[in-house]
């Protein structure tokens, strides 16, 4: 391809996106956490799979806002196939990335036929182009990391998906008849108003068991969420480190004291919701 032809696209490219600098060099997809790739999945329109076909190094005056110790590229590149994307995309797509000098502060390379994916969003009017969600929105492709990315969306897209916690509502303790027995409950508000609680049950000489509800109704049979699942990431990605002081407002001292005890049990058990993008 001519350079002329690719750098004139370049121009017309960056005046369309107003570029904001914020796509990465690929992340390697063995640096993903479950946590990093669900950010990536649920905040993308479009997840494509290409093949670099063409890489031009932008020069400072064409490339407004890099980072210092970054080369800004126009790429384009094949769509070899399309994770996600209800209107689908041409044959070739063109974006710009912000790539990281080496340890000399020399400009990297971006190969021709390297493939990777990425998350992006379309530009409205302008077939082809599109831009990069965010920080790490290009990852270096392997199939294993496609599978994922493909289980992820196809459980977000099910009818039973769980919703978006967006914050703690009340919360009620109920002291056994034993010394030592005691259940809590605490509701969940969620960003459809679906209803979401979690209970939490301490009997004399075991070890607290707590357990997630998705419906009015608590199951005896529930339990907690398997770990790197679509209802732990809602859980331990979206749920406060400590109880809001308005969960237990008026609720007796003792009372809220062992409410906040067993929300401790819930976030150790959840564990961290660990992130490695924008590290370093």
């Amino acid at each position: 391809m001519r350079p002329s032809y690719i750098l004139t696209s370049a121009a017309i490219l960056l005046a369309t996106l107003s570029v904001s600098a914020e796509s990465q060099a690929p992340m390697a997809a063995t640096q993903l956490t479950y946590a990093d790739l669900v950010d990536l999945a649920l905040a993308a329109p479009v997840a494509v799979h290409v093949e670099v076909r063409d890489a031009v190094r932008l020069r400072d005056e064409r490339a407004v806002g890099v980072e210092p110790g970054r080369t800004r590229f126009y790429v384009e590149a094949d769509v070899l196939s399309l994770i996600r994307g209800t209107q689908g995309l041409p044959a070739q797509v063109r974006y710009l990335v912000d790539l990281p000098n080496d340890a000399r502060g020399r400009p990297p390379k971006l190969r021709e036929e390297s493939q990777v994916i990425l998350l992006a969003t379309t530009v409205p009017g302008r077939p082809g182009e599109i831009r990069l969600i965010g920080p790490e929105a290009q990852l270096s492709y392997t199939p294993q990391l496609a599978d994922r990315l493909r289980q992820v969306l196809r459980q977000a897209a099910q009818a039973d998906a769980p919703p978006k916690i967006t914050g703690i509502g009340r919360a009620f303790h109920v002291p056994g008849t034993l010394p030592g027995e005691s259940e809590t409950q605490i509701f969940l508000e969620t960003a459809d108003n679906r209803p979401v609680s979690l209970t939490v049950l301490r009997r004399p000489g075991q070890a607290p068991r707590w357990a997630v509800a998705l419906s009015e109704i608590v199951d005896n049979a529930a339990r907690p969420p398997e770990p790197n699942t679509l209802l732990w990431y809602s859980l331990a990605c979206n749920l406060p480190s400590t109880l809001p002081a308005e969960s237990v407002a008026g609720i007796e001292p003792s009372h809220a004291q062992a409410i906040r005890a067993d929300y401790r049990v819930v976030m150790e058990g959840l564990g961290p919701c660990a992130r490695n993008r924008g590290r370093g």
